[in-house]
Parts: C-alpha cells; structure tokens; sequence
C-alpha cells in the first residue's frame, strides 16, 4: 500500500475514529492484497509510510469475496469486476484475507 493511501486511512481514521471504518480492496495480487490487510490492520510491515507502527486494526475486505459480491447489484458488479474475476488469482486473493481475518 503506497504511502498516499497509508496517509489518507490514517487521517480518515483520526477524523472520525476506526469504529465505523471498513477498508475494501481491490488489488489484483495476492501477496499486493496480503501486505494492504496487514497494513490497515497492524501498521506498515515495510516501516515506510504513514501507518509504520500504528496498529489501526481496522476490518478489511476485498472485492472479490463473496461476502462482498453478495451486497452489489449484480449487473454493477459483472461490469466492474466480472472481467477480472475471469483473468487473475480470485482463490489466491480469498485466501489471503481469510488468513488476515484469521477465518482460515
């Protein structure tokens, strides 16, 4: 996660608290989604941005879990998303924020 988006979740955060903040992915790569979550959640694994040492904690979600699809017009979504559902790693990217939620 580059260090614009680390600033931008660390200021909405202090703004209005992390209770009713959900972060939503929609990064293509596996191990790309698996650093964001730890992110967001525990601080900047790579102590460079603006969230290194800042344990935010926040829930994290990607666009292509089910969970998720299942709260989206599905037309909307097949727009959006279906193509890239079709041509990258969906399994890979599920599992990945199973193992960051803990559900795996």
């Amino acid at each position: 996660m580059d260090p614009e988006n680390q600033a931008l979740i660390k200021r909405i955060a202090a703004e209005r608290g992390t209770e009713n903040i959900v972060v939503m992915l929609g990064a293509a790569d596996p191990e790309a989604v698996e650093v964001a979550a730890e992110t967001v959640r525990d601080g900047d694994p790579a102590w460079v941005g603006p969230l290194a040492g800042v344990q935010l904690g926040l829930p994290v979600w990607h666009v292509f879990e089910d969970e998720v699809k299942r709260e989206c017009d599905p037309v909307v979504y097949a727009d959006q998303i279906g193509f890239f559902e079709m041509t990258l790693d969906v399994d890979g990217v599920k599992e990945v924020m199973r193992r960051a939620r803990g559900d795996a």
